[in-house]
């Protein structure tokens, strides 16, 4: 059984997957046999129907769906604004996107969300993509999470970090649910944060573009902004061995990295650890890092 990873930034860390992938297809010996990549994720800048994260990618559209063509990588919307109203379904920029996104070609590209409504508007008007239901719903309870998975509207659920190692009931799952789940694996916010919803919340008025002060997180280490080397020590954390000792046998092959606020140079850090065999990491930073139109900072 495999790992399929699904990957931030697909507008945001373009120029980074434009060298990556194909070191990934061409040198497949430098990487983890027992992992794939499922999906790369993200929102261009300025997206309304965007949320989790307020975009940055810049990069056209249109070259960021070809290259996730030419790779035959799913490339996954992120429209995941929770407060979207009927009056925001018509935005021009988000249906050019659907539009062009609709079509992966040999593979099916994706819509991850949070809004019912929106699910049903992208369903009737473009029929050609799957669903992922966000973390962005924040389903901390176990039985939230069974109900959404026996949604058939969703190929995938995202649970909250916090259900990653509820292990006796994930265990009870039926196969058909198993197979739905994707772990968050790298999350670095507070284990116990009551506020997760809010901050997400406030995302989404930031994309629709209200003026609202930036939410003020409470966690203890919130002045430390995002650290790995913190993500590890979360108890939700989930690392390589987990995945191939603990998940994978039970049935679970689907894993998201979180990280498209971040720099490419820690994105890096992620494919490394997650898909790179220790005895190549050196040559894929060397192969990276030498890509003189690369800025990994």
């Amino acid at each position: 059984m495999k790992a399929y990873y699904h990957l931030p930034g697909l507008f945001e860390f373009y120029e980074l997957y434009r060298v990556f992938l194909p070191l990934f297809r061409e040198r497949r010996e430098y990487f983890y046999d027992w992992c794939d990549i499922g999906s790369i994720y993200g929102a261009p800048g300025d997206c309304m129907w965007g949320g989790g994260r307020v975009g940055f990618g810049e990069t056209r559209p249109k070259d960021v769906a070809a290259l996730a063509r030419e790779y035959r990588v799913s490339a996954r919307l992120t429209f995941s604004n929770s407060l979207l109203r009927a009056e925001h379904l018509s935005d021009r920029k988000c249906n050019a996107l659907c539009a062009l996104f609709e079509d992966g070609g040999t593979v099916r590209n994706g819509v991850i969300l949070s809004s019912d409504l929106l699910l049903q508007y992208i369903r009737q008007h473009y029929p050609g993509f799957y669903f992922v239901s966000s973390t962005t719903k924040v389903l901390t309870e176990f039985s939230q999470l069974e109900a959404e998975l026996s949604r058939p509207e969703f190929d995938y659920v995202v649970p909250d970090f916090r259900l990653n190692k509820a292990l006796d009931r994930l265990d009870a799952l039926p196969d058909e649910q198993k197979r739905k789940v994707e772990f968050l694996c790298n999350e670095c916010c507070w284990f116990g944060c009551t506020e997760r919803r809010a901050c997400y919340e406030n995302v989404s008025r930031k994309n629709l573009g209200e003026d609202c002060p930036d939410h003020v997180c409470a966690s203890p280490l919130a002045h430390r902004g995002y650290r790995f080397s913190d993500a590890m020590q979360n108890p939700g954390f989930i690392g390589i061995e987990d995945i191939q000792k603990v998940y994978l046998p039970r049935g679970f092959s689907h894993f998201k990295i979180e990280g498209r606020s971040l720099g490419s140079a820690i994105i890096l850090e992620f494919l490394l650890y997650y898909m790179t065999k220790p005895e190549y990491q050196l040559r894929v930073r060397e192969e990276i890092y030498l890509d003189s139109a690369l800025d990994l900072f």
